[in-house]
């Protein structure tokens, strides 16, 4: 459902090769938003999450001697996960980045660390609140959205927590303290209890009932099979571990439903798997018969970035902005932000189609589903867009660690159009209002999109 933001699930297969030592990183960074501190000494990189109060390591990791384009240094944590430092910028002043993020990260020397990463947040209930509590002031970015006063619900649930405290009733105040926001991109994993809180925006929930495991194995199927026996001509052809999959709607119009933005290569190599879309995207865009196309993600939980850029640019006529991107950067004062990072779609020289597009979006369009819709907003031709407002989370993924072992995650980014339009909450609306995975429109085996979209394209 979401991108992987932090230091720990920076997702970049690890480059093969061999550059040289820089010492010059060596000391204390901190991040510019994000709450990160990156301390680096010879071939070892520590990363911590900060917040006034609090300081929790995040990940250790070690350098990886490979000359990459682009890179000054590349550090792999032991689970696998890389980053690396861009080439550039000057001695106290650098960008990291992640492959699958849209953006870099801005990171400054510092003197000596933050004061408080002296003294380790303990593993007891106040702890972890303290550690929940000041992140979230510090980083979300909806408070105004949704109309919430944090501090007033801070204060309102610290009394709960004591010295006795049980996990289980810890996990109930933190999830009661963030239900109300309704934001899909907010979660909260107890391995310890094998509990995990998430939810979807209120009234999009219709379709997935609540069980996220449930609707994947069991109605996510019969949906799709849906508009296969309406409109599909033969069976679909999947690449990318069946995320991508076309198909005919009739001999001119072609049908490419996106399942995911993630998943594409088994491990979750983002590079192998932007190979694994480049080829699916040669094998689709090379149909001699595609004048018209329907695009599918009404059913999409996100993934990577760039992977949507990717297709947009197999889309584009011209080059144009798909989005800027920026952090909340202040831990007091929500209006202030790093500075934007630009994503562009560029046109592709390998195989593409530049004729009328129809996008068909909806409540289960999630993350970078929206980012892709987003990016697809300046194409020329128009690609229309058919179904119901997506649902309206677009940040990474801001994930972090409390001291009792568990993880959760908020967004701390907003993506703008070229006019400053965010569409945080709302999502972003269709040009053509039609509903989505209706239960009577399943029931009676019809897709109103579909056939919605055919009278758009001009074909019956």
């Amino acid at each position: 459902m979401s991108r992987l933001p932090s230091w720990v699930l920076l997702a970049v297969a690890a480059s093969p090769a061999v550059a040289a030592e820089k010492p010059s990183l060596d000391g204390a960074w901190l991040s510019q938003g994000y709450g990160y501190l990156l301390e680096f000494e010879g071939r070892t990189l520590r990363v911590s999450e900060v917040t006034a109060t609090t300081c929790v390591l995040s990940t250790t990791a070690e350098r990886v001697d490979a000359v990459v384009t682009g890179r000054e240094a590349t550090f792999q944590t032991p689970e696998g996960h890389v980053l690396f430092v861009r080439e550039g910028g000057d001695e106290d002043h650098k960008r990291v980045h992640s492959d699958g993020s849209a953006s870099d990260v801005r990171i400054d020397r510092v003197r000596t660390r933050p004061s408080v990463c002296d003294r380790p947040v303990a593993n007891t209930p106040m702890g972890s609140f303290e550690v929940f509590s000041r992140t979230w002031a510090e980083n979300y970015i909806s408070f105004d959205l949704k109309k919430t006063d944090w501090d007033a619900v801070v204060r309102a649930n610290r009394p709960r927590i004591t010295s006795t405290t049980t996990p289980a009733e810890l996990f109930d105040v933190f999830a009661g303290m963030i239900e109300p926001f309704g934001d899909t991109h907010t979660f909260i994993n107890a391995p310890d209890l094998k509990r995990q809180f998430r939810k979807l925006r209120p009234g999009t929930d219709r379709v997935i009932g609540g069980d996220f495991a449930e609707f994947r194995s069991k109605r996510m199927p019969a949906l799709l099979e849906v508009t296969e026996r309406a409109y599909v001509h033969g069976p679909l052809r999947t690449w990318c571990n069946g995320q991508i999959q076309y198909g005919h709607v009739d001999e001119r119009t072609g049908y490419l439903r996106i399942v995911s933005f993630s998943g594409y290569r088994e491990g979750g190599d983002f590079a192998a798997g932007l190979v694994d879309l480049e080829a699916a995207l040669d094998a689709i865009f090379a149909d001699p018969d595609l004048h018209r196309l329907v695009i599918d993600v009404r059913i999409n939980f996100g993934g990577a970035d760039p992977y949507g850029l990717a297709i947009a640019s197999r889309l584009a006529t011209n080059e144009y902005l798909a989005y800027t991107k920026e952090a909340r950067s202040n831990p007091v004062d929500r209006d202030r932000w790093t500075p934007p990072d630009a994503s562009l779609v560029v046109p592709s020289s390998r195989p593409g189609f530049r004729g009328p597009v129809v996008e068909l979006i909806g409540p289960l369009t999630i993350s970078a589903g929206e980012t892709f819709t987003q990016a697809l907003m300046g194409r020329t031709p128009h690609a229309t867009r058919i179904g119901e407002s997506t649902q309206g989370v677009f940040s990474d993924v801001l994930a972090r660690h409390l001291p009792n072992g568990w993880r959760f995650g908020l967004p701390n980014e907003v993506y703008r159009t070229p006019e400053g339009t965010a569409f945080d909450g709302s999502g972003i609306p269709p040009d053509i209002a039609v509903p989505v995975f209706a239960d009577e429109d399943i029931a009676a085996g019809r897709d109103p999109g579909m056939a919605r979209a055919l009278q758009v394209l001009g074909t019956e």
